[in-house]
């Protein structure tokens, strides 16, 4: 029941995280664009809220899974 439950909180993990937009992908890497995000607002800042809640949680599960 524990590796299904980590495998469900990994994959929400994975859709959050690529959900979250940064930039104009990879040329802002090698320094395309300039700019500077400083306030998340909207669904972005509950996707973000929730990639650290799903981290945290994912954390917490693998931990409890090796020690069980």
């Amino acid at each position: 029941m524990l590796n299904i439950i980590l495998i469900i909180v990994a994959i929400l993990l994975i859709i959050s995280i690529l959900l979250q937009q940064r930039g104009s992908g990879l040329g802002a890497a090698f320094g395309g664009e300039g700019n500077v995000y400083l306030v998340k607002r909207g669904a972005e800042k509950i996707i973000f809220y929730a990639s650290i809640i799903l981290s945290v949680l994912f954390m917490g599960l693998g931990l409890a899974r090796i020690l069980i």
